[in-house]
């Protein structure tokens, strides 16, 4: 599909401003569309308005008030005239420090008052691992003080495993919600666990959160060997971006022709050799970080400032934000509850002014977030079966096996399976029992987990689960 030159970006965003600006109460997305294609004769894509909105709240023309599914549009007041909601819209925002506040105002200025700034490829290559530290050593302390998880020692993703299922929903939400997607949590919840989408809703929407799903499962189950190497960044980005671009060959590609983001007068860098030379020289820092929330942290930093793809690289780098914590079995990062236009604005503070300041306040507070409710979390779920720990690969294999092969859900059959596979004869009647019990309660949201595909769940599903038990 073609995309829109200025002269109908701009007739577009007009035409939504119009609309608003006849809501004196606010508008919600849903109802802005409709109004729109009533008005315009035409129907504006999902995505479209999604990029139209935040060009304009970007731009200071609108604002936005309340969350997810009760989110509505409004026109802005007049600069001269400061909305008395101003300070309630303050209130909805992390906790900065004067630096933040100075970087905050910057890119809160009017588009005539911010100059046009290209890719400094000079911001990349002058940070040097071990010498360079975007977080200081206090923050990164009290980072590690909060996010270790018992047993640290255990294989890398065993914490992320532990609470996968929690954290599917609330990343592949959270994320989504950054980007403007409109399911609430409990939406969501119902897509990963039930495959229902939820009514009214555009499908863009649902596949945003089945692609996190399947991302964050790549994370999990690939734990031991993901890093900040090609193959991840390309599979994390493929899995965000299946089915959603204009072009399937832009799925895990990187790019070869420039984009614009609006909202912002910063311009990414067009030259593919420089963006291919750009992202080797990422990944060879990201690489040689040993922190890993100094490493979570640059990912957030530079992955969008690049732009690699042609589009799903803030996705893209809240993924890998993960892979050194994940893989460090440190809490996860899921984003919740992060304020959007914090986030937005700490991004573009590295875009515009190659500073961190106010990223890192959002960085910080979202992972002290994350780990206020993922050790609730844990704790509410007591110590981990120690057999199931020791035969965690063994286990995946024998419920992968069962379900390609069609195979019965039968603890004779699972005996003899551990027999031959070398499980200890004294664990060999437990280990059947577990992976009985993880057959028995297989379902469409934790089947990825065992890489076992739709069809082949269902084909198994249909001809033993029905007459089991």
């Amino acid at each position: 599909m073609p995309r829109a030159g200025a002269a109908e970006i701009e007739r577009q965003r007009e035409a939504l401003l119009r609309i608003i600006a006849a809501h004196p109460q606010g508008i919600g997305r849903e109802k802005l569309a409709r109004e729109y294609e009533a008005e315009q004769g035409t129907r504006i894509e999902w995505r479209t308005l999604l990029r139209r909105l935040r060009a304009l709240v970007a731009a200071g023309r609108v604002r936005t008030e309340g969350e997810s599914r009760r989110r509505v549009y409004l026109a802005a007041a007049p600069a001269t005239e400061p909305s008395p909601r101003a300070v309630d819209a303050e209130e909805d925002y992390v906790a900065v420090s004067p630096a933040s506040a100075e970087v905050r105002a910057l890119v809160r200025r009017p588009m005539s008052q911010r100059e046009p700034v290209g890719y400094r490829v000079e911001f990349l290559e002058a940070y040097r691992p071990g010498s360079t530290w975007y977080l200081p050593a206090e923050v990164r302390r009290q980072l590690h003080a909060i996010g270790t998880t018992p047993d640290p020692e255990r294989p890398a993703g065993t914490f992320a495993r532990d609470v996968l299922d929690r954290l599917l929903i609330d990343l592949s939400w959270a994320s989504s919600r950054l980007e403007g997607n409109t399911y609430s949590r409990l939406d969501t919840q119902n897509l990963i666990e039930f495959g229902q989408e939820a009514e009214g809703k555009d499908g863009h929407q649902a596949q945003m959160i089945l692609n996190h799903k399947r991302a964050i499962e790549f994370l999990v189950e690939e734990a031991e060997v993901v890093g900040f190497d090609r193959r991840t960044l390309t599979t994390l980005h493929s899995a965000l971006s299946e089915n959603l671009l204009d072009n399937p060959n832009d799925e895990g590609g990187i790019r070869k022709r420039p984009v614009r983001i609006w909202g912002t007068p910063y311009i990414p860098i067009a030259i593919p050799q420089v963006i291919e030379d750009a992202f080797d020289t990422l990944l060879r820092l990201a690489s040689a970080i040993t922190d890993p929330f100094e490493q979570a942290f640059f990912a957030m930093v530079h992955v969008p400032y690049l732009q690699p793809f042609t589009d799903v690289n803030k996705r893209t780098s809240r993924l890998a934000a993960n892979i050194p914590l994940i893989r460090a079995n440190l809490c996860p990062l899921s984003f919740v509850d992060v304020p959007e236009r914090a986030y937005v604005e700490g991004t573009l503070g590295v875009y515009e002014q190659n500073r961190v300041e106010l990223l890192r306040d959002v960085f910080v507070w979202a992972y002290e977030r994350s780990c206020a409710q993922y050790r609730i979390v844990r704790e509410s779920m007591g110590q981990p079966d120690p057999l199931r720990l020791r035969y965690r690969n063994q286990l995946a294999e024998v419920v992968r096996g069962t379900v390609a092969s069609l195979s019965p859900p039968s603890s004779a059959l699972l005996r003899t399976w551990a027999r031959d596979h070398g499980i200890t004869p004294v664990d060999q009647g437990g280990f059947a029992e577990r992976a009985l019990s993880l057959l028995m309660g297989l379902h469409e949201g934790n089947m990825g987990r065992y890489r076992i595909r739709p069809s082949e769940f269902a084909a198994w599903n249909d001809k033993h689960r029905s007459r089991a038990g």
